[in-house]
Order: C-alpha cells, then structure tokens, then sequence
C-alpha cells in the first residue's frame, strides 16, 4: 500500500505505488501545497495524506486530472479544503461515481484483494467544489500552479496542472507510461482518439521538461511526441478500416502497440 516518492524539480514530487501502477502529485509552495490526485479509496488517501505530513505541514488543496476511482476516491483523508477540478469531472463524479464503486468492488474481490473491495465499500465520495473550464491559476506563495484544460483525450474533461517555475507538467492519463507507452486502459467509450493527438501538442506546448504520467515513472517531451506520432498512425489505420481499405487484424499488425491497446484504441469513439 506504500509509495515512494520522487522529486523531479524544488517543492515538485510525484509519488509512485505499486497497485495499478499509479502515480499522484504534491506541488510544495512557500504558503500552500497541492495534491495532485488522491489514490482510490478513503486508506489509500489516508496513506497518501500522511506521506504528504512528511513532506511539509502547510495547508493544502486538492486537484484531480480526471473523475476515475483511482485518482478521486481518495479525498475523505484530505477535507476539509478546496478540490478543484474541470467543470466535466464533478458532472461525471455525482452521476456515475456509484455503479463505479460496485464494479471495481468486484474487480478487487475477484483479484483477490479484499481489503481493498472494503475499503472502496466504506468510502465516501468527495465532488470537487472549485470548478473551472479552460483555465485557473493556484498561487501556492512564491509559486504558482496553472490547472488547464488541454482538450479532449483519455475523457472529455482531462485537466493538468503546470508549474511553470518548475517546468513539470503533471498530465493525469493523457499521458501513462505502461511497458508499451499506452494500455487497453488508456482507450474507452469515454476517450476521444481524434482529439488526443492536439492535446498531447498543448501539452508540449507548455515546453516542459518532466511531464508526470498519470500511470509509470515520469516522462519528457521525447516520450510525448513519439507517442502523439503512434496516436496519429492509430487513427491513420482506423480511417483506413472505416474506408474498408484494410482490416482489423491488418491494423493489428500495422500498429505499433500490442493488440489489446491496438484493438482498445480503434473502438474508440
């Protein structure tokens, strides 16, 4: 259930766990401090809250990259204090969070975690009450933290947040460093393939030098290039199926991402 962070710039850390993979932020300014995704339930946010407590005692909001259960439903540990979100995620949260939480209870009985069925079960959710729709500046004290709307991707209301002074960019699952770059869990109903390309240019817009993947050790901008050119192919192949010029199984082979992230990619809206 532990982490371990990484700090990739002064005050700037991400902190990395085993399960799913994942990866939350903490942005440390002379006043304020942010936490940058909370983990999936109300143990794993008390986790990440105290590891916080290590770090620095100042007061802190809460930011999340998107409305999923494993950077949301970690929150309880952390009100009172101000979540801040993009107006689509507390949409999402308040009308589908529930039948979420029944089905990753039996995902983790299934896979044989019990512990963290029940602590899914006993979690209270916590909608962010500090919307914005482009764009909202956090002054931290010294520091400023940018949340931003970089378009639609992995769902329609992805926000990342910018420390400018910092150069880091934390991307939420825009951006996931799996063994092959994306997985079959980055693509779904709620993504938006066309438009995942421009918004992975916003990003390397901002001219960051770390950029912190929602899931997998952090990045830079080499990584976030060379897989907006392996989303452009992807939709190269799937306008080449829509035409009938080719076939599921010649797009398979075509691609470069394994099948399972290949296949996810193209069902895409």
């Amino acid at each position: 259930m532990t982490g371990r962070w990484i700090d990739v710039a002064d005050g700037v850390h991400a902190r990395r766990y085993e399960e799913l993979d994942l990866t939350v932020g903490l942005v440390v300014g002379a006043e304020r401090c942010l936490v940058v995704d909370t983990r999936g339930d109300l143990e794993q946010g008390a986790e990440l809250a105290a590891a916080v407590r290590e770090i620095t005692p100042l007061p802190w909001s809460v930011a999340f990259t998107h409305a999923h259960f494993d950077h949301t439903w970690g929150t309880e540990a952390f009100t009172p204090c101000a979540v801040w979100a993009h107006e689509g995620c507390r949409a999402e949260l308040a009308e589908y969070a529930e039948n979420a939480r029944a089905k990753w209870i039996d995902y983790y009985r299934e896979a044989g975690k019990a512990e963290i069925a029940g602590a899914i079960a006993r979690t209270t959710f916590v909608v962010p009450d500090h919307l914005f729709t482009d764009r909202a500046v956090l002054d931290l004290g010294g520091r400023t933290a940018v949340l931003l709307h970089p378009g639609r991707a992995h769902t329609d209301h992805d926000a990342v947040v910018h420390v400018p002074d910092a150069d880091v960019v934390f991307a939420g699952d825009i951006v996931e460093n799996a063994e092959h770059g994306f997985s079959a869990f980055s693509f779904s109903a709620e993504s938006d393939l066309t438009a995942w390309p421009d918004t992975l240019d916003a990003i390397l817009g901002l001219r960051p030098r770390v950029i912190v993947a929602g899931h997998g050790d952090p990045v830079d901008a080499d990584f976030v290039r060379y897989h907006r050119h392996g989303l452009h192919e992807l939709l190269a192949l799937k306008a080449a199926m829509g035409r009938g010029e080719t076939t599921e199984a010649a797009a398979v082979a075509a691609s470069r991402y394994p099948g399972d992230v290949t296949l996810a990619a193209l069902a895409t809206p």
